[in-house]
């Protein structure tokens, strides 16, 4: 359950307890115990937790090391002093629900060491954990007797990058008579926040770490060098020339096993490399990050190829965009043109004026000039050029580059093209051309862990003084959901919109974000009927602040009939 639902059991705690004790004895239940909290009971009997455990596992192999403890220790240890933990207590697990670090006491949660389901059933960390949301549990809605006066709510701690789930930060005490929200709800989400914003610091450091390291190996003229960890990858002109696909794989898997071993000495390269690599540790903090590889040709020196474009710094890290930012770099490096090909707002236009680099570039429109009767014309010889919205090419237009491209066959032509519309002969022709040298950028919605990267990147820079624009988890979830039509263009929009309009202070809450997007995509198609009914519930929970029993009440319909809807909803 989340901090945003009603709790049935906070409104009848007698009863849930008085069911659950009927569970234990395999009596008949009574119709009104939440689903949620039956299938946790039921959970814990298959996995043969005892109700009455006596005493929770107290002890379990730790990591060695751990960049959750490590990033969350400065932040606790700030927080912890500040709590009132006289009958609270503030834990924080990993991603096994194993225990790293406590403040604080509750009776019946000391010396807990795991809280998985399967050693102590039903708790608010293990629902966190598989929500990657925020949960509660209150008193009865655990399976053990010990944990009968205890209400906690905890939140998972995301990664930085990755967007998984490192592990839970939990805040429990003495069962609450308010019922949900948490009384310390908010401060177990702050609390998360902060630590998440440590391990991007933490991340960014190691970057600028790397990068430093690069920069010293490279220094003096035309040393091959290259920089990686196992994410990124710094590489001189030189080493570039030197680089092939074999040597650069041997590199990449001596980088991502440089945390556990010394890679210090010469890497055993594939016979017919054509290059020695040294390679030395790049270290912070005592801890091996990655690696720097001084490369050395066994022959003469190949000749000089033609210069790469600028490394590309949009912002991304997903898997699917590295590889086709990636791709792009690469295509690049050749004088021929360049199809970049994907939906509106994914970004072709920004990665082109990049793989450009400095220097002047003309654009051409093909929405705005379908015949290229204006740009072709005031185009000059040698300068790059940019043609925007192939799919909008008439067939004079279609003839025009074709003829550029047969008289400046050295031309460097970037192309942008959004599938969709059907396109004539001559254009289809134009792009079954150019497909050898083709790369597709994904959508957002393929790409939404790296949304909160692209947060910081297109929110309008703040006035002096100014906090810069944040969010809370419960947005970030909804950003992450919503598909996103319109990619990037969208959600930048949406962004600019929030920083331009609001005028609350702290992070910007799901309540703040488009209707659309607070609200997120049904998961099947709706009936007419369905949608007005939908709209209405939303609205109703929207005006009773999320409160089901009376959004229900104001609607006209029972309790049990409202979650059946929105659980027909969500098919």
């Amino acid at each position: 359950m989340t901090a945003t639902d009603p709790s049935p059991a906070a409104a009848a705690r007698p009863s849930l307890s008085a069911a659950r004790e009927r569970f234990l004895s395999e009596r008949p239940l009574p119709p009104d115990v939440p689903e949620e909290v039956l299938a946790a009971w039921r959970r814990a009997r298959f996995f043969g937790v005892p109700h009455d455990l006596a005493e929770p596992v107290t002890s379990v192999p730790l990591p060695g090391e751990s960049v959750l403890l490590d990033a969350a220790r400065p932040v606790l240890d700030r927080i912890a002093p500040a709590l009132s933990l006289d009958g609270s207590l503030l834990l924080l697990t990993d991603e096994r629900l194993r225990v790293l670090w406590t403040a604080g006491s509750v009776p019946g949660l000391d010396g807990c060491a795991v809280l998985s389901e399967q050693e102590v059933g039903n708790n608010s960390a293990a629902l966190a954990l598989r929500a990657r949301s925020r949960a509660e549990v209150h008193g009865p809605e655990h399976f053990l007797d010990r944990w009968q006066d205890v209400s906690a709510v905890s939140v998972p701690v995301l990664g930085p990058e990755s967007g998984q789930v490192l592990g839970t930060l939990t805040v429990a005490s003495r069962l609450s008579a308010a019922g949900r929200p948490h009384p310390q709800a908010a401060l177990a989400e702050a609390t998360v926040a902060a630590v998440e914003t440590e391990l991007r610091a933490r991340a960014g450091r190691g970057e600028r770490v790397l990068l430093d390291a690069y920069v010293r190996a490279a220094r003096g003229q035309n040393r091959a060098v290259a920089a990686l960890d196992g994410r990124n990858r710094l590489v001189s002109d030189a080493a570039q020339r030197l680089l092939t696909p074999e040597v650069l794989a041997v590199l990449e898997r001596a980088a991502t096993g440089a945390r556990g071993t010394d890679v210090t000495g010469f890497a055993e390269l594939p016979e017919g490399a054509g290059c020695t690599a040294h390679v030395t540790p790049v270290r912070l903090n005592g801890r091996t990050l990655g690696i720097v590889a001084a490369l050395d040709p066994l022959d003469d020196p190949a000749p000089p190829a033609p210069a790469s474009p600028s490394p590309v710094a949009l912002t991304g890290s997903s898997v699917p965009w590295r590889h086709a930012v990636g791709h792009a770099v690469e295509l690049a490096r050749s004088r021929e043109p360049l199809l970049l090909t994907g939906e509106r707002g994914t970004g072709k236009s920004a990665l082109a004026r990049e793989l450009f680099g400095p220097g002047p570039v003309q654009a051409a429109d093909a929405a705005r000039d379908p015949g290229l009767g204006e740009a072709l014309p005031a185009w000059q010889p040698g300068r790059p050029l940019l043609l925007r919205h192939a799919e909008r090419l008439a067939q004079p237009g279609v003839a025009a580059l074709n003829s550029l491209l047969d008289q400046h066959p050295d031309t460097r032509l970037l192309i942008t093209y959004t599938p969709g519309a059907p396109v004539g002969p001559c254009l289809a022709r134009l792009l079954d051309k150019l497909s050898a040298r083709s790369v597709t950028l994904p959508p957002l919605r393929e790409r939404t862990e790296d949304i909160r990267e692209l947060l910081p990147a297109l929110a309008p820079r703040t006035a002096p003084g100014q906090p810069p624009l944040t969010w809370t988890l419960d947005a970030l979830r909804a950003l992450q959901q919503y598909p996103w039509p319109g990619n990037v263009t969208e959600l930048a929009h949406v962004v600019r919109a929030l920083a331009e309009r609001r005028r609350a202070t702290g992070p910007v809450r799901r309540a703040e974000l488009p209707d659309a997007v607070r609200e997120g995509p049904a998961a099947r198609p709706l009936s007419p009927m369905e949608h007005a009914e939908r709209a209405a519930i939303l609205e109703a929970l929207r005006r009773h602040g999320g409160n089901k029993a009376r959004a229900a009440a104001a609607l006209g319909i029972g309790r049990a009939t409202l979650y059946r809807k929105l659980r027909e909803y969500r098919r």
